[in-house]
């Protein structure tokens, strides 16, 4: 039973003990830092933790910023960090859905991520799940949408 949970003092400890894999760790930011980030962009960023029960399993944070001047920065994925022992259970997929879901629910009709290439990157995660390449690359990153139904 997957759920999504906002970042309270709570439950702070548990989104700062999320660990990713070793080979990940150079692919994605620790949660500490992006909730300093989040903390920093309070009015756009949108941190998550996923919960499996009374277990935090993940950490999504996105971003809602309509007005950005980058397009791909206007409703995205900014991290996806799923527990190492926890991954393969589909709780990186049910986290990028729930963005989804928020962003048609805010009236997006597209969502974008981030993604640096490399072994044990994240880009066969984001395209199974329908992400495609726009041919942009922002920071040296491969800059991936998914059109929202």
């Amino acid at each position: 039973m997957l759920r999504l949970e906002e970042i309270t003092p709570d439950n702070l400890s548990a989104a700062v003990n999320i660990k990713v894999r070793p080979e990940q760790e150079g692919f994605v930011a620790p949660v500490v830092a992006s909730l300093a980030e989040a903390y920093a962009s309070r009015l756009t960023a949108w941190p998550r933790l996923v919960y499996d029960h009374d277990r935090a399993v993940a950490f999504i944070m996105g971003n809602f910023h309509p007005d950005n001047e980058l397009e791909a920065f206007r409703c995205g994925i900014w991290r996806l960090n799923v527990a190492a022992e926890e991954q393969g259970k589909g709780d990186g997929r049910f986290a990028v859905m729930a963005f989804c879901e928020e962003a048609r629910r805010r009236g997006s009709r597209r969502v974008t991520v981030l993604w640096e290439q490399g072994e044990g990157g994240p880009e066969a995660f984001y395209l199974r799940l329908g992400f495609k390449p726009t041919g942009e690359m922002l920071f040296g990153e491969t800059v991936g949408e998914l059109l929202l139904g």
